[in-house]
């Protein structure tokens, strides 16, 4: 008798789908107001959901969907970081 593992959903702040934890990156701010990247998504503060895709992250970047959601200032360094990870993600290298 197989028993079926319910997938936790998260929802992403900027796009609105809901999707499975594992597809999407959690941003959160710490108490003392640290905004990082969790990809574990075991850090203790409030969180943010994020897919994990460029033109995602840059439209959070330009409608500073992060810093509302989170309530805190979100640095450049961290839209730069998600970038890399959404290239990493998909295997794309625009250098080639």
């Amino acid at each position: 008798m197989a028993t079926h593992k319910k997938v936790p959903l998260r929802k992403c702040v900027v796009t609105g789908e809901m999707k499975p934890k594992k597809e999407l990156i959690r941003i959160v701010r710490s108490k003392e107001g640290i905004v990082s990247i969790d990809p574990t998504g075991k850090k203790p503060g409030r969180g943010a959901y994020l897919t994990l895709d460029k033109e995602c992250i840059l439209l959070a970047k330009k409608k500073n969907i992060l810093a509302h959601h989170l309530k805190a200032e979100v640095d450049d360094s961290i839209y730069e970081e998600l970038l890399q990870l959404a290239e990493k993600e998909t295997g794309t290298e625009d250098e080639q």
